[in-house]
């Protein structure tokens, strides 16, 4: 799956925010397995996700996800913090985005447990991801 191939990228949709200092919402959906594997970051103890956008972000600002994953038709809730920032023309073509930790709560465990369980042993694979 190349870089490139936008069907190997999850969609991402900023909604607007309510007032001033409400964390942004972003939608991430997730058709394909593949570009949930680029996204996913095992690294982070609570794990996280990269989420593509052209938006400014600072390290630990909040941000909520409204993540749809493959194969299942309910939407996930996410309460993250922005974990690591790349920033527009990062060397080697790597998309511009954040990557976004998890937060440590029961709902987000198993949110994580899911992920894991759709990725199976693509998981430790050592195809190139978006993330660290």
């Amino acid at each position: 799956m190349a870089e490139s191939d936008p069907a190997a990228r999850p969609q991402a949709a900023a909604l607007p925010a309510l007032a001033g200092s409400r964390p942004s919402v972003i939608q991430l959906v997730f058709r394909e397995k593949g570009a949930l594997y680029a996204a996913y970051i095992p690294l982070l103890s609570e794990g996280g996700l990269f989420v593509p956008t052209a938006r400014e972000y600072r390290l630990g600002e909040d941000i909520y996800l409204l993540l749809s994953l493959p194969e299942d038709t309910q939407r996930y809730p996410v309460a993250g913090k922005v974990a690591w920032i790349t920033p527009a023309n990062a060397s080697g073509g790597r998309t511009q985005g954040v990557g976004v930790r998890f937060p440590t709560d029961e709902k987000t465990r198993v949110l994580r447990l899911r992920i894991e369980e759709l990725l199976g042993t693509s998981i430790s694979s050592s195809k190139p991801t978006q993330t660290i």
